[in-house]
């Protein structure tokens, strides 16, 4: 296993910036702003050739209500599975008390501990790191995490520092672990999405709380069930786009939208006692785009009265009655009835997105389509479509080759979409379809005579000069 760091401090000292840095990604959002990170944040890195496991916190502020307790129980959890702390102070605020607070807190946990002064550009390091030998901690390092400066040679301190079993012990080379079945769990705001995740693990791993906007950034975690692998990414709920005003809100939408693109399958988690908004059907629109396999979770459906239960249906078949390739499941997160469900539909999805099939069975599917229904003819001749091949998986794209394909009607290209999910049994991916129309060697070119024409018309020329 590789050594695990974790970066802990109050808000906004800079621990989203050095985990970047160590990880060289973007994985966590960055703003001026404290309280940005929320979750408990993985990622890894290499320290000299070796790698390491980096852990992202949330601040840790000292108040013991709401949110900042939630916070904090993230942040202890952090602490336990690390082998080594990495505990940052702001210089150019200076000591303060949650410094020391939290200072003392880490020194009765007995932990392998290493102090580290961020923000020291532009000062003099020795006076910025002098109040802080009163922490009792050891020599402080001073360092830039936003332009990289004393970076590296924090890293070598920090295999200085490991434990001697962790810093000698081999880990895995790159690749060797995968991530799995990429799993993004999207919806509106206070839909209850980190709350699905928390039951799905069995613990505690997101912060969830009854305030729309927890989550701001996206989370991955990986875990195991049933001896498949799996990675749920947990995404910032995605409102209408006026009544986004906040940049730190605008770049959370951008890593939802990442997390998409980069999922094998998303589930939609909708809130029952909602109903289904317009945004759950625009955001929903934005995951077929990108061509990722859909579940449907209908979440908060305990409580509900059979009436409202039958009008949340009806509401779902009006408002997404095209999305009638999806499985759907009503789920409760907070009491785990019917989530167990939800990775069996997971599978069949993932399974359909990522589907090889031989020529010869598209095209076969092709022939009888077009047989039971051909397509319409386009200034009196008919459209051909001759075979068809597999250009892609997830989604999968279906290459279909013929004559006047650029005239077929929208309506009959989704006529085979259907037809070849209902035939290769297809569940909650979309289908692509793509023409393609064979060259014309005549088109573009004047006058160009076969050479039967041309022997005809040498002989109609020698018969007029002859007159």
């Amino acid at each position: 296993m590789q050594p695990v760091i974790a970066l802990v401090g109050r808000p906004n000292v800079g621990k989203s910036t050095l985990f970047n840095r160590f990880t060289r990604s973007r994985d966590a959002l960055v703003a001026n702003l404290p309280g940005l990170t929320r979750d408990r944040q993985y990622g890894l890195g290499r320290l000299d050739g070796r790698e390491c496991l980096f852990i992202d916190t949330g601040g840790l502020s000292g108040d013991a209500e709401a949110l900042d307790a939630a916070m904090a129980r993230q942040t202890l959890r952090a602490i336990d599975e690390a082998d080594l702390v990495v505990l940052l102070v702001d210089g150019r605020s200076g000591l303060t008390a949650a410094d020391e607070q939290i200072a003392q807190q880490l020194r009765e946990l007995g932990m392998p501990l290493l102090l580290v002064v961020n923000k020291t550009d532009g000062l003099d390091a020795d006076a910025a790191c002098a109040e802080f030998h009163g922490l009792g901690l050891g020599e402080p390092w001073p360092i830039a995490a936003s332009h990289g400066r004393g970076v590296r040679q924090l890293g070598e301190t920090i295999l200085a520092e490991l434990p001697e079993q962790v810093a000698t012990e081999p880990g895995p080379g790159p690749g060797e672990d995968g991530e799995g079945i990429r799993v993004a769990v999207v919806g509106r705001p206070n839909v209850g999405k980190s709350t699905l995740i928390n039951r799905i693990l069995g613990e505690e791993r997101l912060v969830a709380f009854d305030q729309p906007g927890t989550t701001r950034d996206s989370v991955a975690v990986p875990f195991e069930r049933d001896g498949r692998c799996y990675t749920l990414v947990d995404t910032a709920g995605l409102r209408r786009r006026g009544k986004v005003f906040e940049a730190v809100e605008k770049f959370s939408v951008v890593k939802t939208l990442q997390a998409i693109e980069r999922a094998h399958v998303a589930i939609l988690v909708l809130d029952a006692r909602q109903g289904v908004a317009e945004q759950d059907a625009a955001l929903l629109g934005l995951v077929l785009d990108a061509g990722r396999a859909v579940v449907v979770a209908i979440n908060k459906w305990d409580g509900l009265s059979d009436a409202e239960r039958d009008e949340v249906r009806r509401v779902f078949d009006f408002r997404l009655g095209f999305l009638d390739f999806a499985d759907i499941h009503y789920i409760s997160a907070l009491h785990g009835s019917g989530v167990g469900k939800l990775f069996g539909s997971v599978d069949r999805a993932f399974a359909s997105a990522t589907l090889d099939c031989k020529t010869a069975q598209l095209t076969e599917i092709l022939q009888r389509a077009v047989q039971q229904h051909p397509p319409p003819l386009v200034r009196g001749r008919r459209i051909k479509l001759r075979y068809a091949h597999q250009g892609g998986r997830n989604p999968p794209l279906i290459v279909i080759h013929g004559n006047q394909t650029g005239s077929v009607p929208p309506a009959y290209k989704r006529y085979l979409a259907n037809t070849y999910r209902k035939v290769l049994d297809l569940t909650g991916t979309p289908v692509r379809i793509e023409f393609r129309t064979g060259e014309n060697p005549y088109e573009g070119k004047k006058n160009v005579l076969t050479p039967r024409q041309q022997a005809r018309r040498k002989r109609l020329m020698r018969h007029v000069k002859k007159r």
